[in-house]
């Protein structure tokens, strides 16, 4: 995960629920290994702060914007976003 973050100063995570639980492990793995002398964009992704509904888990990962579409495009932006400020990008 350390790594990742050095190389790319980029990192993204994805969990089919709350948003916060795998977020923050690796954000507290990162917080404590990585250097930081470059910043890093973090954005996670998951089911923001809405009571669940019931469906197929496809129409559920669309409802939830966790579909692999959803996900690139999201992706997509950080990165624009990091080439976007000076020093970001590697």
């Amino acid at each position: 995960i350390i790594k990742a973050a050095d190389e790319t100063n980029i990192i993204i995570t994805c969990e089919e629920h709350q948003v916060g639980g795998f977020g923050n492990i690796v954000s507290g793995v990162i917080a404590q290994g990585k250097s930081y002398d470059t910043p890093l964009l973090m954005e996670m992704i998951g089911v923001e702060d809405r009571f669940g509904e019931s469906g197929a888990p496809w129409e559920l990962t669309k409802i939830f914007g966790l579909t692999a579409e959803h996900i690139a495009q999201r992706a997509k932006k950080l990165y624009r976003k990091s080439i976007d400020k000076e020093g970001i990008s590697k």
